[in-house]
């Protein structure tokens, strides 16, 4: 198969396995989806899940966040490790929503990744999933499995997006990222392989992944 023909292989088998396609990180506006994407690094999303309604239950709004001090906020999100870091970013950055803009969440990558605790992969989930704009935020299932599938190196996240970004049309990237993501999960994991489950690896996977599976 060509690059390209693998590409569309991707696309059309992702599209059959997730026709409509669920958001992993429950939230119900872009804020809640900011500080439970900020929560979600080094973290399972289930376990934020299980967090983010005890947080929300005592602010899901930048002004009663900063009502709760840096201290209050840790103990809550204390299960989701790296509480002392991600409880000051959440209070720093809700206070500068509110000086800077109104309490909302801004609509730019640049503004986003500004705010404290806020990286490149944190925005571009903010940026696709609540305000629909264009983004190929890098996980690791995505990292892994565009390495597996031999559309990237594998060299670091930041190719791995520029790859993901040239192969895929723009307007399948916020489907895209989500697909691969549950995908990723449910059929391809790290740690063991199931080929008979794992029809894309199958089909197109890296010679190493294949041999390595069949020894």
């Amino acid at each position: 198969m060509t690059k390209q023909e693998r590409v569309t292989f991707v696309i059309n088998t992702l599209k059959e396995f997730y026709p409509s396609i669920p958001i992993p990180l429950d939230h119900k506006d872009p804020y809640t989806l900011l500080i439970a994407v900020l929560l979600s690094a080094q973290c399972t999303d289930v376990r934020v899940n299980q967090i983010t309604p005890l947080l929300f239950a005592k602010a899901d709004n930048p002004y009663d966040m900063i009502k709760m001090s840096v201290e209050e906020i840790k103990e809550i999100i204390r299960p989701c490790g790296l509480s002392p870091m991600k409880s000051k970013g959440i209070y720093g950055l809700s206070e500068i929503l509110i000086e800077k803009y109104n309490g909302e969440v801004p609509q730019s990558f640049e503004a986003l990744e500004a705010l404290p605790a806020v990286g490149h992969k944190t925005a571009s989930v903010v940026m696709s999933q609540a305000f629909g704009v264009p983004a190929f935020p890098v996980d690791t299932h995505i990292h892994r499995l565009m390495y597996r599938w031999n559309l990237s190196n594998g060299k670091s996240v930041v190719q791995t997006e520029k790859d993901a970004k040239r192969l895929f049309p723009e307007e399948l990237w916020n489907d895209l990222h989500l697909q691969i993501i549950w995908y990723g999960r449910e059929y391809s994991p790290a740690r063991g392989l199931d080929l008979e489950k794992d029809i894309i690896t199958k089909t197109i996977g890296r010679k190493t992944n294949l041999d390595g599976y069949k020894k």
